[in-house]
Parts: structure tokens; C-alpha cells; sequence
């Protein structure tokens, strides 16, 4: 997984699923538009340990599916 992918290609490639994504590429909002998939996972915690693990320069990790509406998320 050493391409680059933008978002939408990584959305519908991996649904549902917490991605860690290697040097996004980003909008001026900061809004990931794509970047090199380092991982993937339905389980959070385990793309959060691949990114400890293998500690990129730059990442960010996204979740390509919907939030139920009884999620709390914390920014």
C-alpha cells in the first residue's frame, strides 16, 4: 500500500474502517483529501498501535464510515 490514494478512493475501498493514512495530503481546513494508506482496521485501537509502532513523520487517522449518533467525539 505505498500509493497515493485520495479520499474518496480510500472511502470506498475501505468501508467502515479506521485508516491511518502517511503524510495526508490536506485543505487549508485541514480536511484529509488523501495520502499513503500505512494501515487499516475495523478495530480503532489497533491502527492507533500501528501508528505508535511505526511512528510516521506525519499521519493522520480517519474513520471512512458514519458515527452513530450516540458517539461522543472529542476534538
Amino acid at each position: 500500500m505505498n500509493e497515493e490514494m485520495t479520499i474518496e478512493e480510500i472511502e470506498s475501498q475501505f468501508e467502515s474502517e479506521w485508516v491511518l493514512i502517511e503524510d495526508p495530503k490536506t485543505d487549508e481546513a485541514l480536511k484529509v483529501l488523501g495520502g499513503r494508506v500505512l494501515h487499516h482496521s475495523k478495530d480503532r485501537d489497533e491502527v492507533y498501535r500501528k501508528a505508535v509502532s511505526r511512528h510516521p513523520k506525519r499521519s493522520a487517522i480517519v474513520y471512512t464510515g458514519e458515527i452513530p449518533e450516540e458517539t461522543a467525539v472529542v476534538l
